[in-house]
């Protein structure tokens, strides 16, 4: 009786243990020390560190790349928390020549709270079947058959 109390007991344990998992860019403290403002590319940059997680979409004479890594811990079948991130972003001018390097960490980052009210809408919302079956062949939807004022008839 002993031992599939032990076993299950094993078992819940194991299932409890947090997954922790490395997410994203490994970061690489030698290459990004060999990176020199004034003297490296774009195209060196990439041969050090390799592609960006992700690069400004809004750019005038300048772009920035980035370089996001971080750390999550999960427990069993709750949502996984971020314990660290890390945010290379390497700045470049128009030429593509790097400007600047700059460090960041999940301190620096900050919550954005998303709206959630609703605007409303005139009119009755239906379903799918409703717009379905109120479908007649041949009447144009929200219509009788009539044409509308100035529809220009015949």
């Amino acid at each position: 009786m002993r031992i599939p109390v032990l076993a299950l007991s094993a078992l819940l344990l194991a299932a409890c243990t947090p997954v922790i998992s490395q997410r994203g860019y490994l970061p690489d403290p030698g290459g990004e020390a060999a990176i020199k403002v004034g003297v490296d590319s774009k195209t060196t940059v990439q041969k050090r560190l390799g592609d960006p997680s992700t690069q400004s979409t809004f750019s005038g004479n300048s772009s920035s790349w980035y370089y996001i890594s971080s750390v999550e811990k999960q427990i069993a079948f709750f949502n996984p928390e971020v314990e660290s991130r890390k945010i290379l972003a390497i700045n470049f001018d128009k030429d593509g020549k790097v400007t600047a390097l700059r460090h960041y960490s999940l301190k620096d980052g900050h919550i954005v709270s998303f709206e959630t009210r609703e605007t409303p809408s005139l009119g009755k919302e239906m379903t799918f079947l409703q717009q379905l079956f109120n479908a007649t062949p041949g009447v144009p939807i929200g219509g009788s058959g009539q044409q509308s004022p100035g529809g220009g008839g015949m």
